[in-house]
C-alpha cells in the first residue's frame, strides 16, 4: 500500500509540472507564455556560457596538467641527481666522512681567503693579502675552483662565482695567453661546470673563450702555437723555445677542444686538436716518446729531451683520456694505439735505486738517461693504473705493479724531506736512493692525483692513509691565516707568497675524492682533465660525429706540460 500510494503522488505531481510547460496551456495564457520564452532564452544564453567556460576551463586544465607532467618529471630527475650526488653518510666509513669534511673546511678556508683579498684576481697571495693576475686576469682561481666548490656541496660560495662569471668574465684582452693553461684552467674548469650544474652560462663563456684560442692551430703543420693574444688573436712560440712548440702544450688540448665540439655540435674544435694527433701519428716512433719540442712549420720534433715531467707529461695522459672520453670505442682506437706504444717506451725508462730500490723515471736525450725525475711526472702512477685495465690480466698486472711502485717512490718524495712536503724534482745518484734537487714546494697534485686512482681501483686503504700523511702536511706547514702558501724551501719550511689556482682545483678536490665513495664522481662515467676537472664521458660512434653521453648530469727552463709555471715565488 505504502508503495503504491508513493507511485501515485509522484506520478500526479510530474504531470502538474509538465502540464505548464505544454504549449496549448500556455496558449491561453499569454504573460505566462512570454515568461516562458525569456527564461528560455536565458537558460539557453547561461547554458552556452557555461559550455564555452567549460571549454576553456578544459583547455586551463589541459595545459596545467602537461605542466604538471612536466614538473613531476623535472622533480624525478632533481631526485635521480641528487641520489647519484648526494654523499650517504651513515652507510659511509666514519673515518672517512671526518676527513672529508677536513678537507672540505680546508677548502672553505683557501675560498674564503680568495674572496676575502683577491676576488676576481687570477691567484692570491696570502702574505701580503692581496691578488695577483697571473694569467691576465681571468679569474683563474674562480673558474678552476668552480668544480671544486660544486662537488664539495659549497652551494653559496658557487652561486656567488657563478654570477661573477655571468656578469664580470671578460676575454677580451690585450694579453698573451698561454694556449695550453687557458684551455686546461679556464676552458677545462667551465666546461666541468657546465657538465656538473647544467648551467649554460658556463658553455658559453667556454666558447667564447675556445674562439679566442682557435688561431693559435692556424700554422702549416696544423701543430699550434703555445701564445696568443686574445684581444687580436696575434700568436706566437716563446723565444727561449727557440721558435718551437711544447709537446705538452700542444698536443694536450684534446680532451676540452672535443668535449666542446660535443656540447655545441660545432665540430671545428676537434677537428683543430684531432688534425695535431694526426700529424704526431705519421712520424710515431716504435718505443713512442717524443722529444718536448716540436716545429709548428713541419710538425717534426726537434732534438731535446724526452720527459715524463715538464714539458711532455699530459701529452702522453691525453693519449690515455683521449680513448676513455670517447667510451674506448672503435673511433678512438687510435688513441689507445699510441698510448700503449708510448708505455712501451716508458718502460725502458724506469730505473731502481740502491739500496731501497724505489723505482723511478729518468729524462732522455738522445741515446743518454739523466736520473732526475719531476713531481710533475708522479702523475704516472694514477695514469698506469687507469690505462692498466685496457690490457689483457697478465699485463695489466704488469702495469698495475708498476703504478703501485712508482706511488711509493712519490710518496717517499715527500716523506724524506723534514716537512714532509715533496720538493719540485728529485735526482738519484748512484748508491743513494734520493735527493732533493730543485728544493721549493708549490702545492703540487701530482702524487694525491696518483693515489686516488690507485684507492679507486685497487680498493687498497693505504693510499688513503698516504693522502691524510700528505694533507696533513699540507696543513701543518703551508696553511696561514690568509690562505695556503707554497715552500721557498721544503727543508726550512720558508714559505712563499702564492696560494696556486691548482691546490683549490686539483689538490683538496682529489684529497676529497680519496675519501668519497667510488660511485662518486664515478670513473665510469667522468674523465679528469690535466686540471682535475671532471668531464663527462660521451660515447663516439662510427662516423665520429655523434655521441651519447654517459650518466646524466645535472662536474730559465720554465715548468711548463700539465702545471707550466715557474712556482719561484
Amino acid at each position: 500500500m505504502g508503495k503504491k500510494s508513493l507511485s501515485s503522488s509522484s506520478q500526479s505531481w510530474w504531470w502538474r509540472g509538465w502540464r505548464y510547460l505544454h504549449p496549448q496551456h500556455n496558449l491561453r495564457r499569454p504573460q505566462l507564455l512570454a515568461v516562458f520564452i525569456i527564461s528560455f532564452v536565458a537558460l539557453t544564453f547561461l547554458l552556452s556560457g557555461l559550455e564555452s567556460l567549460s571549454v576553456e576551463h578544459q583547455l586551463v586544465v589541459s595545459r596545467l596538467n602537461k605542466e604538471l607532467i612536466t614538473l613531476k618529471n623535472q622533480l624525478e630527475n632533481v631526485k635521480k641527481h641528487i641520489r647519484s650526488w648526494s654523499i650517504v653518510e651513515e652507510e659511509d666509513d666514519p673515518l672517512n666522512v671526518e676527513r672529508r669534511r677536513a678537507v672540505k673546511e680546508a677548502m672553505t678556508h683557501a675560498w674564503t681567503c680568495y674572496e676575502m683579498y683577491a676576488w676576481g684576481h687570477d691567484e692570491l697571495q696570502p702574505q701580503t693579502r692581496d691578488g695577483v693576475d697571473s694569467f691576465g686576469g681571468l679569474g683563474a682561481t674562480l673558474v678552476d675552483s668552480l668544480d671544486t666548490l660544486y662537488i664539495m656541496g659549497l652551494d653559496e660560495q658557487f652561486q656567488r662565482a657563478r654570477e661573477w662569471v655571468a656578469k664580470s668574465l671578460n676575454f677580451n684582452k690585450n694579453y698573451e695567453a698561454s694556449v695550453f693553461e687557458t684551455t686546461i684552467r679556464v676552458i677545462g674548469g667551465l666546461l666541468s661546470a657546465y657538465d656538473l650544474s647544467d648551467d649554460k652560462v658556463f658553455l658559453e663563456k667556454a666558447r667564447d673563450i675556445a674562439d679566442r684560442l682557435l688561431p693559435a692551430w692556424n700554422t702549416p703543420s696544423g701543430i699550434p702555437y703555445n701564445i696568443i693574444n686574445l684581444r687580436y688573436g696575434d700568436a706566437h712560440n716563446p723565444r727561449w723555445t727557440g721558435g718551437k712548440s711544447i709537446l705538452a702544450d700542444a698536443g694536450s688540448e684534446q680532451l676540452e677542444f672535443i668535449a666542446l665540439s660535443q656540447r655545441t655540435k660545432d665540430p671545428k674544435y676537434q677537428q683543430k686538436v684531432e688534425y695535431v694527433i694526426e700529424e704526431l701519428h705519421k712520424t710515431f716512433p716504435a718505443d713512442g716518446l717524443l722529444p718536448i719540442y716540436i716545429d709548428p712549420h713541419t710538425g717534426i720534433t726537434s732534438y731535446s729531451k724526452i720527459s715524463f715531467g715538464a714539458m711532455g707529461d699530459s701529452f702522453y695522459e691525453y693519449l690515455l683520456k683521449a680513448w676513455i672520453q670517447g667510451n674506448k670505442t672503435e673511433s678512438v682506437t687510435q688513441y689507445r694505439e699510441m698510448w700503449e706504444t708510448s708505455m712501451k717506451g716508458l718502460k725502458s725508462l724506469i730505473r731502481r735505486t740502491t739500496p731501497s730500490s724505489y723505482a723511478y723515471i729518468c729524462e732522455k736525450t738522445g741515446s743518454s738517461l739523466s736520473d732526475k725525475m719531476d713531481e710533475l711526472a708522479c702523475f704516472a702512477p694514477g695514469m698506469l693504473a687507469l690505462g692498466s685495465t685496457g690490457y689483457g690480466p697478465d699485463e695489466a698486472e704488469k702495469f698495475l705493479s708498476l703504478a703501485e711502485e712508482l706511488a711509493w717512490t712519490c710518496y717517499n718524495f715527500y716523506q724524506t724531506t723534514p716537512t714532509k712536503l715533496a720538493g719540485e724534482n728529485y735526482y738519484f745518484p748512484a748508491g743513494q736512493d734520493m735527493t732533493v734537487g730543485t728544493s721549493w714546494s708549490i702545492l703540487r697534485p701530482e702524487t694525491v692525483e696518483s693515489l686516488f686512482y690507485l684507492w679507486r681501483l685497487t680498493g687498497n686503504k693505504t693510499y688513503q692513509e698516504w693522502g691524510w700523511n700528505i694533507f696533513q702536511a699540507f696543513e701543518k706547514n703551508s696553511r696561514v691565516d690568509t690562505g695556503y702558501s707554497g715552500l721557498k724551501d721544503v727543508s726550512s719550511g720558508e714559505k712563499d707568497n702564492m696560494m696556486q689556482s691548482f691546490f683549490l682545483a686539483e689538490t683538496l678536490k682529489y684529497l676529497y675524492l680519496l675519501f668519497s665513495p667510488p660511485s662518486f664522481i664515478s670513473l665510469d662515467e667522468w674523465v679528469f682533465n690535466t686540471e682535475a676537472h671532471p668531464l663527462r664521458i660521451a660515447t663516439r660512434h662510427a662516423n665520429g660525429e655523434t655521441y651519447s653521453t654517459i650518466g646524466q648530469g645535472r662536474l730559465q727552463e720554465r715548468f711548463h706540460g700539465r702545471k707550466g709555471r715557474s712556482g719561484s715565488n
